[in-house]
């Protein structure tokens, strides 16, 4: 049987951008080369704040072309504070990428494992497992680049939501309660994450939420507003199983989520929409530590990890699904031991010895 062949766009990032890309390419090589039904072929493209410097342009449109005719695309961390648009506000080429492919769910799971970063006293806190899902095109940032400040005195922001991503975006999110109820075996569950009680606009989100709910008869729903949330989020966080939220409310509690996890340098993201897909970590550049050889790679290969489920559930592709779980599992193994856990968990390990741990668990 002919292999399929993915090919997958690579956007290197900036500060350690590079340093955590870089093992993660050996890490899908090394896992994927012996494989049976598929093979990837990487592109590297240019974008992020030292494009700008040199081009002008942070996302060019050669860039976005080109990714759009790959598979999927790995984005490492991306913009430098020293280098801002002539309105000073940082260069997010990565928020404008999935305005441009439509990326309307950004998936953030959050899961901690045995022998792994504990910050949750409770044993419960030991292994949990539960997903952001932050609406990823509208909110607060659909108009980030339309704030105004009047005559010094006062400034405004916009905030959008339409029916037409809010259904995507929750019919998206039940169907992966679903999914998640036939792999762990549980039921599914389903919360809306809000603040429908102060704000004429959520309360449409919520609205739409409960039209959904109506399509998906066997998935638990509730609602809960962002504030406690959060705090649910921190005492009772094994509770959960998928909340699904608008754009800014997602950006923080997918922190908090880290958090929870123990550091960011864990915490794997993806962007999804119905054509394209980002796999990324949460972080950011971290230009203080960047060609020090400190940085954490894990939060990029886990992210690798999610691209290759992806890649085999949109392609029914057993054995990339498999190898992803794989990747994921070398990654949380690596992590749980000295030589795989950096500064950021409490260890000594660096880039080099966390990679090449991860590559050992593999």
């Amino acid at each position: 049987m002919e292999k399929q062949a993915f090919s997958i766009a690579v956007f290197e990032g900036d500060g350690i951008g590079p340093e955590i890309m870089s093992p993660t390419i050996e890490a899908l090589k090394q896992l994927t080369q012996s494989a049976d039904s598929f093979s990837l072929t990487f592109e590297t493209l240019p974008a992020g704040a030292v494009c700008f410097e040199k081009t002008g342009e942070d996302l060019p449109s050669e860039s976005v072309e080109a990714a759009k005719q790959c598979d999927a695309i790995l984005l490492s961390a991306m913009g430098l504070p020293h280098i801002r648009k002539p309105d000073g506000t940082e260069l997010v080429p990565q928020i404008d990428l999935r305005l441009e492919l439509n990326l309307f769910a950004g998936v953030r799971p959050v899961f901690t494992f045995d022998d792994g970063p504990q910050v949750l006293s409770d044993p419960r806190g030991a292994n949990l497992d539960f997903v952001l899902v932050r609406e990823s095109t509208e909110g607060m940032f659909a108009h980030k680049d339309e704030g105004k400040v009047v005559d010094n005195e006062y400034a405004t922001e916009q905030l959008r939501i339409t029916r037409a991503v809010s259904e995507k975006l929750f019919d998206f999110s039940f169907r992966l309660a679903q999914s998640r109820a036939k792999q762990l075996n549980r039921p599914s569950k389903l919360m809306c994450v809000d603040k429908a009680n102060v704000f004429r606009s959520f309360w449409f989100f919520r609205e739409i939420f409960n039209e959904r709910a109506a399509h998906f008869p066997d998935v638990e729903t509730s609602a809960m507003y962002v504030d406690a949330a959060a705090m649910k989020m921190v005492q009772s966080p094994w509770d959960l199983d998928v909340m699904v939220t608008e754009n800014m409310f997602g950006d923080i509690l997918s922190d908090l989520g880290a958090g929870l996890m123990g550091s960011l340098g864990l915490a794997p993201s993806a962007d999804i929409g119905l054509d394209h897909a980002v796999f990324q970590p949460c972080h950011g550049s971290a230009p203080d530590i960047a060609g020090r050889g400190l940085a954490n790679p894990l939060a990029m290969i886990l992210s690798a990890a999610m691209m290759l489920e992806y890649l085999g559930e949109e392609n029914q592709c057993d054995e990339a699904s498999v190898l992803g779980v794989k990747l994921r599992n070398a990654a949380t193994t690596a992590a749980a031991k000295p030589e795989g856990r950096g500064g950021d968990l409490g260890g000594t390990a660096g880039t080099d010895s966390i990679a090449q741990c991860v590559l050992d668990c593999l």
